[in-house]
């Protein structure tokens, strides 16, 4: 079952204000989009259910970008929220995921999260890297800059490629 990105997003900010670490929208997002790699190789299924787009900085989820775009730089402090069509209301989007997705992105947030923004765009900017083939697309058409599932999952899949950055999850 494939979740909101909001949700991740939470989830994520959740994890991170429990530990004292601050998380901007950049960070967010590479945080989501290796949390969304992780389960794609290790669940063997897409942790998001919408598509990446390869932007300047690297793969971004744009509703979620838009969501906390107003921190700019700074700390998010709050949550993203959609609208509960029978209230009307705005409520906090939250996820429901069983165990197994719970314990790897508990692994996979404690690890990136710690790592500065810097860090995390070079991560996710890898030479011959989904991003990259998308972002540097020879010339060729590409509407919405859509970073393919199985381009990913193949892609980080190869352990020589996945820590060739002498990044390595535990």
């Amino acid at each position: 079952m494939s979740l909101d990105g909001r949700a991740v997003a939470n989830y994520v900010l959740d994890y991170c204000e429990r530990r004292g670490r601050v998380v901007t929208n950049l960070s967010l997002q590479k945080i989501i989009y290796f949390c969304h790699v992780w389960c794609l190789i290790q669940l063997g299924r897409p942790l998001v259910k919408h598509a990446f787009e390869a932007w300047e900085f690297g793969p971004v989820l744009p509703y979620v970008y838009r969501d906390f775009k107003v921190f700019g730089e700074k700390a998010i402090t709050s949550r993203a929220q959609s609208i509960d069509w029978s209230s009307g209301r705005k409520t906090v989007v939250s996820a429901e995921m069983d165990d197994e997705t719970s314990l790897l992105l508990d692994r996979v947030i404690d690890f990136y999260s710690q790592l500065r923004a810097s860090d995390l765009v070079s991560m996710s900017h890898v030479k011959e890297g989904p991003w990259d083939k998308v972002w540097c697309h020879q010339g060729k058409a590409n509407p919405g800059m859509k970073i393919d599932n199985e381009s990913i999952r193949s892609f980080y899949s190869d352990s020589s490629i996945a820590y060739s950055s002498n990044y390595e999850l535990n």
